[in-house]
């Protein structure tokens, strides 16, 4: 079929991309958008749960987290593979994407560690 080509020639260009820390292309950015299951560690070393909400448009990144009875929301920017979210605390959130898909981040200046995935 003659639209299955430029469907393969994206995948194999993410797939690239991916491999080589390559920035996505706009088109691709979009599909950060979705629910994520988070895990973290606290700054005094306690764990949680919970799930992120993520909208992603034109490199403005919106997250919603919900963390037991807790809501907390905040919006950053997208740069190629990095994600940086102000958040209400004095330090943002700053996460990597990673070639599978998850996210890990930091937060409380270094002191406490996230990590998203679908």
């Amino acid at each position: 079929m003659p639209t299955a080509h430029p469907t393969r020639r994206a995948a194999l260009a993410l797939s690239l991309a991916a491999t080589f820390g390559l920035a996505l292309p706009a088109s691709a950015q979009s599909r950060l958008s979705g629910t994520y299951g988070v895990q973290g560690r606290n700054p005094n070393g306690s764990a949680y749960s919970g799930t992120v909400r993520v909208t992603e448009q034109s490199g403005v990144v919106s997250m919603a987290w919900q963390v037991g009875s807790q809501t907390y929301t905040g919006t950053g920017t997208f740069d190629g593979q990095i994600v940086r979210v102000n958040w209400g605390d004095s330090h943002p959130v700053v996460y990597v994407l990673m070639s599978d898909g998850s996210w890990h981040g930091t937060w409380s200046n270094g002191l406490a560690l996230e990590k998203l995935s679908r």
